[in-house]
């Protein structure tokens, strides 16, 4: 099936702005974690194009985890209120400076959750990297150390971001339109 061809009523960042900013934020991101313990960590699923566009650019090494994390359930384009985090496996944190990367953040609840879960678990460090930042609507005090766009409080899907698990293979970020939702 193909898209409707109104579903974007504005494209926030093109495939080419994406690409650009992955490398910047992978370049800073080396140039930080330089002789660290370094984790990155994605959550699934939205960011992970984002997680892949960034990691190829980071010239560390490093380890590579994922873990799954959301307050949106369903066919909505409100938070819950309530994070709800699991890990497909259990790796080990002690020690060690992770990196969270994220699609967006938001009402800025999943990245706390997930900072917090990280630094009860005995991180080193806990930073969020996320694609986009839409501090308007966020309820938590959380600001990411890396950021690829500041964003309006507008729905978004494309490049990992959904609406009701659809749109995430766009290759762009798009606002999409209010009657697709």
């Amino acid at each position: 099936m193909q898209y409707p061809k109104d579903i974007i009523t504005e494209i926030l960042m093109s495939e080419e702005e994406i690409n650009t900013r992955s490398k910047e934020i992978a370049q800073e991101i080396t140039k930080d974690y330089e002789n660290k313990n370094l984790v990155l960590v994605a959550t699934l699923k939205g960011s992970v194009p984002f997680f892949s566009s960034v990691m190829r650019y980071v010239n560390l090494d490093c380890e590579i985890q994922f873990i799954r994390a959301s307050s949106y359930v369903g066919n909505t384009t409100l938070t819950t209120g309530k994070v709800k985090v699991t890990s497909p496996t259990e790796f080990d944190v002690k020690d060690k400076d992770v990196l969270i990367i994220e699609d967006i953040v938001d009402s800025g609840l999943t990245a706390k959750s997930l900072f917090d879960y990280f630094n009860e678990r005995g991180s080193r460090t806990v930073n969020i990297c996320s694609l986009l930042d839409k501090p308007s609507r966020r309820i938590v005090d959380v600001k990411p150390k890396y950021v690829g766009k500041v964003i309006e409080d507008k729905f978004v899907i494309g490049f990992g971001l959904d609406y009701n698990e659809k749109y995430r293979n766009l290759p762009f970020v798009g606002v999409i339109n209010k009657k697709y939702i």
